[in-house]
């Protein structure tokens, strides 16, 4: 296996002080609090942001934020929120599938897919919640802006964001007629085909947008059985807006948007069984080809044959802000999210019938919000409410053949039911296969085995928040704001476990049958979640914020096969320095902040009584924990046609050591959290004739050592990552139409996405693979303006 070369930290830290993301540059304004006027006539570089819920440039929010337009992120050639997160100090976004996206903010991960447990990090697409993880994935395309918001957030986006949120907020109508189409190709036979048109007046605009990619899978599957190579991709998103502004006091937004997917299954590559004659073991397998092949009685029992994922998403979002006043304006958010999903894998990594599994996930949630918004030159403040409610379920089918199964687990527990038979052997064939015909003495040469287990949730939020900043002085702004908010939920969980006909027992130890009945729990919970901040104008170039927040993740109402029982909810105190600029060609920031958590939730195998796993996963409290980082960002504007950019973070974190709650995870370091991470590039954009400009945006990015499990294990890690990306091209025709190229990973670096899995649980963990080196073309047309 090939790691990627490491970079010192000395020369990151040297790196985050020359450069950072020119989209989160700040305005060059003179330091009045900001109101229309002065947002109206700040520069064309400066990201506008609603962090806060109101319109406001970024250097004057008192919180660590970063902000990147769509435009930027069409520079850099980024295509999914996994590629973006390498260009926002502090943020890891790993996309296991569209169906199990993992966000991390601060080295802190919210990725559970159980119906029952609650997010860390809140995901708002168009000011509305989408957090839940099943039904997060959104693609990226016809953006205005992304905004990254660090550290605690629940007065201004809700209880789910414990540890932060995510803003992507869309491109809305325009009174204008204007549209682009872009197509492309590349290697993997990637193919892409998107656009939009926008038509309308100042009193009713609209706009259609969508997005259309297929690649082939990069992990070559050698099984005949399956269609498709692993990893292949074939997604749609489409969107339509109406933005309706019948005086110029009130603006209405509708946007519906639906997302598909149909892709290729998830390559989990196993580490302890080989696929073909030679392969070489362990982690490096996941960089072979791989061979699963799922089961012959998948069709029944899991609902294909095939593995992949199909999944759809509907959402619909209605906005409406209404201006009572100069000083006043009113603005309820509604919104709506159905998100139904199925996805069938291979668990054990290879290709015996062992561990196959599928997951299927629907759900739906609706936001409904309130607020009055209240700016003068000496106060700002606002005040609201919200009701948020949904209902989901997470359906796991297992299915397997019997004498197989027995064999492949007594194999690896180290005392095989036939001695001399291995699950899999050297040249991946199977000779378990042919246990259950020495097991019945000929009399079944197969017997095929199903189980499932649901979890379910019905969880229902009522919140009133309040959030007051008062301006004593133009130099000076002090906020203080609580979200105060009931909780109900009620989970269930319901099992069909047969016994086996071999064992006379249930084939999975520790699963238990409820006997067609559902088992449920409910409870109600209360808390109050505050924020303080100032912000001082050391002169009109130069921000400096103090900020202290609370956090919370929500208590679990945990019901499974062991019973119910109260996971308490996790707290955490944010306590947050820094300092933004702004001075002539140069911006940035510098942020420091420390993080204490207590009853930090953890997700982890269930194990029965006997220590034997049962295949699911569950929720513990590991206790206390903690996390001190610094973040740096900073752009220059080095000439009309040169920028550069970078950032630099850093994250000394984990469950406390000398943990007397909760000794097995003492001192370990978080899922999916980097020591360091770093990014760092240049943005050329140069006239070379009439019309006819240059453009080109070379990348570097980096990433320390990863766990990918609670506790540690050095062998579920992946070491330092140096990515280098790029994209350049000519426009010409004044902008009309664009021929550019693209590469990610240019120099093919292998390393994993992500380790561990469901076949951890058993004891044989799988490696996917991340992107290999990807590179294309792309042509587009632009007409109107």
């Amino acid at each position: 296996m090939r790691f990627s070369s490491s970079f010192s930290a000395f020369r990151f830290a040297l790196l985050g002080t020359a450069a950072i993301v020119p989209a989160t540059a700040f305005a060059q304004a003179a330091a009045e609090p900001a109101d229309q006027d002065s947002i109206e006539a700040s520069s064309g570089n400066e990201i506008v942001v609603t962090a806060q819920k109101i319109e406001q440039r970024a250097k004057d929010v008192p919180i660590t934020i970063s902000a990147l337009s769509g435009e930027r992120i069409e520079d850099l050639g980024v295509t999914d929120l996994d590629e973006l997160s390498n260009y926002v100090p502090g943020l890891n976004i790993q996309e296991q599938s569209a169906n199990n996206p993992g966000i991390v903010i601060r080295g802190i991960t919210s990725d559970s897919g159980s119906a029952q447990q609650g997010p860390r990090v809140t995901l708002y697409y168009n000011d509305v919640d989408i957090s839940r993880s099943r039904g997060s994935y959104q693609a990226i395309y016809d953006l205005d802006r992304v905004e990254v918001i660090k550290g605690p957030q629940a007065t201004l986006f809700g209880t789910a964001s414990a540890v932060g949120a995510i803003s992507l907020v869309s491109a809305k109508p325009k009174p204008s007629f204007s549209g682009a189409l872009t197509g492309g190709y590349g290697n993997y036979d990637a193919t892409l085909l998107s656009g939009f048109v926008n038509a309308g007046s100042d009193v009713l605009a609209g706009r259609v947008a969508f997005e259309w990619r297929t690649r082939d899978g990069y992990v070559e599957n050698l099984a005949t059985s399956q269609d498709k190579e692993l990893y292949a991709k074939d997604q749609l998103g489409v969107r339509g807006s109406l933005r309706f502004t019948p005086s110029p006091f009130v603006t209405v937004d509708l946007v519906g948007t639906y997302d598909q997917q149909r892709n290729g299954g998830t390559p989990f590559i196993s580490g302890t069984f080989p696929a073909f004659a030679g392969a070489p073991g362990g982690a490096a397998n996941a960089f072979e080809d791989a061979n699963l092949g799922g089961s012959p009685y998948s069709a029944a029992a899991l609902g294909d044959d095939q593995l992949g994922l199909n999944r759809e998403v509907y959402d619909v979002n209605l906005t409406a802000a209404i201006e009572l006043s100069d000083s006043l304006t009113f603005t309820t958010v509604n919104g709506y999210r159905e998100f139904d999903s199925a996805e069938v894998f291979d668990a054990d990594g290879s290709a015996a019938p062992f561990l196959e599994f599928a997951e299927i996930a629907t759900g739906h949630q609706f936001s409904h919000e309130g607020r009055f918004s209240y700016v003068d030159s000496s106060w700002r403040a606002s005040f609201g409410w919200n009701v948020f409610t949904e209902k989901g379920r997470q359906n796991v089918p297992f299915s397997t053949e019997e004498g197989t199964f027995l064999q492949c687990l007594t194999t690896l527990f180290g005392a095989p039911l036939i001695p001399g038979v291995p699950c899999v052997a050297p040249d991946g064939t199977v000779p378990a296969a042919g246990v259950t015909e020495l097991l019945t003495s000929g009399l079944a040469t197969q017997i095929p085995y199903s189980s499932v287990f649901e979890n379910q949730g019905r969880n229902t939020s009522y919140s009133l928040f309040a959030d007051a900043t008062f301006i004593p002085t133009q130099s000076l702004e002090v906020t203080a704001g609580a979200r105060v908010l009931i909780e109900e939920r009620k989970s269930g969980f319901t099992a069909t476990v047969p016994n086996s006909v071999l064992s006379g027992a249930p084939l999975i130890p520790g699963q238990v049958d409820t006997g067609g009945q559902t088992i449920e729990s409910e409870d109600s919970f209360a808390a109050a979640l505050p924020r303080f901040n100032i912000l001082y104008r050391l002169t009109p170039d130069v921000n400096v914020f103090a900020t202290v927040s609370k956090g919370r993740r929500s208590p679990v109402v945990q019901v499974g096969a062991s019973g119910a029982q109260i996971i308490p909810a996790e707290t955490v105190w944010n306590y947050e320095g820094g300092l933004k600029l702004s001075s002539g060609p140069v911006s940035g920031s510098l942020g420091v902040y420390y993080q204490v958590y207590d009853n930090f939730q953890v997700s982890v195998a269930e194990l029965d009584s006997n220590g034997n796993p049962t295949g699911s996963f569950v929720t513990e409290s590991a206790g206390t924990a903690s996390n001190l980082g610094v973040e740096a960002e900073l752009a220059v504007q080095a000439s009309d046609w040169l920028s550069l950019f970078g950032n630099v973070g850093y994250i000394s974190g984990g469950i406390d050591k000398d943990n007397a709650f909760s000794p097995a995870y003492s001192g370990a370091r978080f899922r999916l959290q980097p020591e360091w991470q770093a990014a760092g590039g240049f943005t050329i954009d140069y006239p070379i004739a009439d019309g006819v400009r240059f453009f080109a945006t070379p990348s570097v990015t980096y990433r320390s050592r990863i766990f990918f499990e609670v506790p540690n294990d050095p062998a579920i890690s992946q070491g330092p990552v140096t990515l280098v990306n790029a994209r350049a091209g000519v426009s010409f025709a004044d902008d009309r139409f664009e021929l550019a190229g693209f590469i990610r990973n240019a120099f093919d670096e292998d390393y994993l996405l992500d380790a561990g899995n469901t076949g951890g649980a058993f004891t044989v963990p799988t490696f996917i693979p991340a992107e290999p080196r990807l590179f294309g073309v792309e042509l587009t047309a632009r007409f109107g303006r």
